[in-house]
């Protein structure tokens, strides 16, 4: 890691955070211990983070593809292996789990699903969503859950390039 880790209690200043992420979250995971290193950062990254895992109309399941699918693509290994689990509570098949690993997306996954998958791979990997591409997501979502499927996919990008710049890893 190119960071410390910040102990849970070792900085009064950091009492009143890790207090909130102790609450979401049940533990100050490694991820935050790295987080911690500002303050103000793990603060504003817990609230936002919980709000795209725990407070949208997302389903889990496809919450939970697109986490995966975004830890693959850029090579997040520390954020997939902290997701199986999720993505497995949230009913998602060991074979769509496996299948998210693959450079091109199979026929194991729903049109619904292939769907937040295909756009996982072009936020990721192109930036730039095709229209065409966009048009099909708000066919299905309305603007709320299109902005919420979009926050997602964006969030994880942001959470995987975190730890790789930072080499987190178990």
């Amino acid at each position: 890691m190119r960071v410390p880790l910040v102990q849970p209690g070792t900085h009064p200043e950091l009492a009143e955070v890790e207090s909130r992420i102790m609450a979401e979250r049940g533990r100050v995971s490694l991820l935050y211990q790295v987080l911690l290193n500002s303050g103000p950062i793990a603060s504003g990254w817990e609230r936002m983070l919980t709000a795209v895992r725990n407070q949208t109309g997302v389903p889990a399941d496809l919450r939970e593809l697109m986490i995966l699918r975004v830890a693959v693509l850029n090579g997040a290994s520390f954020e997939y292996d902290a997701h199986v689990p999720h993505a497995q509570k949230a009913g998602v098949s060991a074979g769509k789990i496996d299948a998210v690993r693959q450079d091109v997306l199979s026929g194991v996954f729903a049109p619904l699903e292939r769907l937040v998958l295909e756009l996982t791979d072009a936020m990721t990997r192109q930036i730039v969503v095709p229209d065409e591409l966009m048009g099909r997501v708000q066919q299905h979502f309305d603007p709320k859950g299109v902005v919420e499927v979009v926050a997602t996919v964006a969030a994880y990008n942001m959470v995987s390039r975190l730890l790789v710049a930072l080499n987190v890893a178990h």
